[in-house]
C-alpha cells in the first residue's frame, strides 16, 4: 500500500494495519514521507480517530523509531510525570524535586510549547547556560547523579515523536486523543520508567475542554499504559484559569523558585504536592497515599526539594544564581501594569485567551521555525474570587515594545471577567483515575 492510500484510508475512517503504520512512521523518520503527507495523515486521524489496537501499534512503532534508555543499573523506582499542557503550568520544576528528594528517580523527557500552552524545555532554557540536549547515556548518568533530569528528545530517542510533535503544534492537530497518547507514552516508555503519573488538564485552557473529554483521555492513557506494561495514574486538574500567577518562560521559572522557597501561589504549591505524592506512592516509597502527601509536603517545607532543584540546575549546566537573584534571567524592555476597568469580584480568568496572548507576545511559537522570547509574558496580580477596585492593577505585561504591550494589555483585560458577586469556590484537583489490574 502506498502512502497516498494509507492517508486516504485513514481519511475515510478505516483501521490501519501494523505494517501500514510502520511504513508511514518509519518512512517519515527516514525522510521518505514528506511533512505535507504526514500533516495530511495527522489531520485525517484528528477527524476519524484510531482504535485502541491502532493506538497501541502507534506507540510501539514510534518507540521503535529510536533508542531506549536503559535505567536498570540505577537503584530505585523510576517514575515520571507528564502534563497534557496548560497555561502557567510550571509544576514539573516543583513536584519533580519534591519526589526526587524522597528517593524517586525521575527520568523526564519533555517537549516544547504546543499551541497556546507553554513548553517545559522552553522555560528551562531561559536559565543561562542550561542544557536540555543529552545523549541517552548522559541522561541516565544525570538521573543517577541528581535523582532527576529533564531533557529533550535527542535524535536517538523517539525521533518519530519529535518530528510529529513539531508538525502537530502548527497544523491544529494537537487535541487528538490517539495522537496525544502516542506522543506521551512513546517518550515515557523510551525513558525506562516503572510508573507514570499523568496530569490531565481539563477546561478552557486545556486541550480537553470538558471533564468528560478529560476522563476519556485519562482512562485511555492509563489503560494503554497498562497494556504496554507501564503502571500509571491520571490526575484530572482544572485549567479554566491559568495555574499560578506567571505566564511566560523566565517568569514561570521565577515563580517555581518562589514555591520551592516556601512562597508562591497556593494552587501551584498544593497541586505540586498532590502530584508528587502520587509519584511517591506509585513508586512504592510509601504504601499509603496519605502518608505520601505528608512526605511530599515535608520535603518541600524542609528545603530538601529546593536543594535537589539547585543540584539539578547545576548538573545540566545552568547558572544557579537566578535562584537568589531573579534578575539574572532575561527581562523584557517594556513592563507595564494593566488596570481594572471596574470594581467587583474576579469571576473568571480565561486561560485560553491568556495563553494565546502570551504566544502573541513571543512566549510561544507561531511556526515550526519560530523562536521564543524567554523574557516576555504576563503576571497576574489577582486571582479568581479576589475583590478589585477600578483603576487598580490586575496584571503586569512584559513585552518587547510599546505596541505589543498595549495589544496584550487589551486582551488580558478582556480575559479577566469582573462580576458583582464572588464566584463559587473551585478546586484544581478534579478526579483521580487509577489502573484496574
Amino acid at each position: 500500500m502506498t502512502i497516498y492510500e494509507i492517508i486516504r484510508r485513514k481519511r475515510d475512517g478505516g483501521e490501519l494495519k501494523r505494517a501500514e503504520l510502520e511504513l508511514l512512521i518509519q518512512g517519515f523518520v527516514a525522510g521518505d514521507v514528506t511533512d505535507y503527507q504526514m500533516s495530511a495523515f495527522l489531520m485525517a486521524t484528528f477527524f476519524t480517530g484510531m482504535t485502541k489496537s491502532e493506538t497501541e501499534t502507534l506507540v510501539r512503532t514510534m518507540l521503535a523509531s529510536g533508542e531506549t534508555v536503559d535505567m536498570s543499573s540505577l537503584d530505585g523506582p523510576k517514575v515520571d510525570k507528564h502534563s497534557t499542557g496548560g497555561v502557567g503550568d510550571k509544576l514539573s520544576f516543583i513536584m519533580a524535586p519534591i519526589a526526587a528528594a524522597e528517593g524517586i528517580l525521575i527520568p523526564m523527557i519533555s517537549g516544547r510549547g504546543l499551541g497556546h500552552t507553554g513548553g517545559t524545555l522552553d522555560k528551562l532554557e531561559s536559565i543561562p547556560g542550561l542544557r536540555t540536549a543529552f545523549s541517552p547515556l548522559e541522561f541516565r548518568d544525570l538521573v543517577g547523579q541528581v535523582g532527576m533530569a529533564i531533557v529533550s528528545q535527542s535524535s536517538e530517542i523517539v525521533p518519530a515523536d519529535r518530528k510529529m510533535y513539531a508538525l502537530r503544534d502548527v497544523t491544529a492537530t494537537v487535541e487528538c486523543i490517539p495522537l496525544i497518547v502516542g506522543s506521551i507514552l512513546s517518550k515515557k516508555l523510551a525513558a525506562g520508567l516503572d510508573a507514570l503519573v499523568l496530569d490531565v488538564k481539563v477546561g478552557r485552557g486545556a486541550f480537553m475542554d470538558s471533564l468528560e473529554r478529560g476522563r476519556e483521555l485519562g482512562r485511555y492513557l492509563v489503560d494503554t499504559a497498562l497494556s504496554l506494561g507501564l503502571r500509571a495514574t491520571a490526575v484530572l486538574t482544572s485549567m479554566d484559569s491559568p495555574l499560578g500567577a506567571a505566564i511566560g518562560n523566565a517568569l514561570e521559572m521565577i515563580e517555581s523558585v518562589d514555591v520551592l522557597k516556601g512562597g508562591g501561589p497556593t494552587d501551584v504549591r498544593e497541586t505540586s504536592i498532590e502530584l508528587a505524592a502520587h509519584m511517591i506512592h506509585l513508586g512504592g516509597v510509601s504504601s499509603d497515599l496519605g502518608e505520601a502527601r505528608i512526605r511530599a509536603r515535608t520535603a518541600l517545607d524542609s528545603g530538601r526539594a529546593l536543594e535537589t532543584f539547585t543540584r539539578f540546575i547545576v548538573a545540566q549546566g545552568g547558572d544557579p544564581a537566578f535562584i537568589d537573584t531573579p534578575s539574572v534571567l532575561p527581562s523584557a524592555p517594556v513592563v507595564r501594569e494593566a488596570m481594572a476597568p471596574a470594581e467587583g469580584y474576579v469571576d473568571s480568568i480565561d486561560a485560553l485567551e491568556m495563553g494565546l496572548t502570551s504566544v502573541e507576545l513571543g512566549a510561544g511559537r507561531l511556526t515550526m521555525a519560530g523562536t521564543i522570547d524567554p523574557a516576555v509574558g504576563i503576571e497576574l496580580l489577582v486571582s479568581v474570587g479576589d475583590h478589585v477596585e477600578a483603576g487598580r492593577p490586575v496584571a503586569r505585561i512584559h513585552a518587547s515594545d510599546d505596541s505589543a504591550n498595549a495589544s496584550a494589555a487589551a486582551r488580558v483585560l478582556a480575559a479577566i471577567h469582573i462580576a458583582d458577586e464572588p464566584p463559587a469556590r473551585t478546586d484544581r484537583i478534579l478526579e483521580i483515575i487509577s489502573q484496574v489490574e
